[in-house]
C-alpha cells in the first residue's frame, strides 16, 4: 500500500509583513458568498479612521478563523486568565482620556 507523503506548506513572511499593523476596531461584513473584515486604527481625537488592513475569506474559512481563535483565546486564558471585555456603547474617539490641542 502506498503512503500518503505529507506536502508541507512553505509560508513566506517578509520583514514588512513580519512588523504588523496595528488595529483597535475591526468593522465585519459579509454577503452570501464572503465575509469581509476590516481593520482600522482609531486615533485619540481624531473623528476620521483609514482601514488599514482588508480580509476578504468565504463563509468555510471565516468559521475556520472564529474556531481557530477561540481554541487560541481558550489557550490563552488558561494560561493568563480570563480576558476582561468593558462593555462598549459607542466607539471612544478620545479613549476617555483627555483631548489635545495644536
Amino acid at each position: 500500500m502506498e503512503e500518503q507523503k505529507e506536502n508541507p506548506l512553505n509560508i513566506e513572511l517578509s520583514e514588512e509583513m513580519a512588523e504588523g499593523i496595528y488595529s483597535n476596531l475591526a468593522i465585519i461584513t459579509h454577503s452570501d458568498s464572503e465575509f469581509v473584515l476590516d481593520f482600522i486604527r482609531v486615533m485619540p481625537g481624531v473623528p476620521k479612521a483609514r482601514v488599514k488592513s482588508r480580509i476578504i475569506l468565504t463563509p468555510e474559512h471565516a468559521k475556520r478563523l472564529v474556531m481557530a481563535l477561540e481554541d487560541n483565546i481558550n489557550r490563552f486564558e488558561a494560561i493568563n486568565g480570563k480576558i476582561k471585555i468593558k462593555e462598549v456603547t459607542a466607539l471612544p474617539l478620545n479613549f476617555g482620556g483627555p483631548v489635545g490641542q495644536a
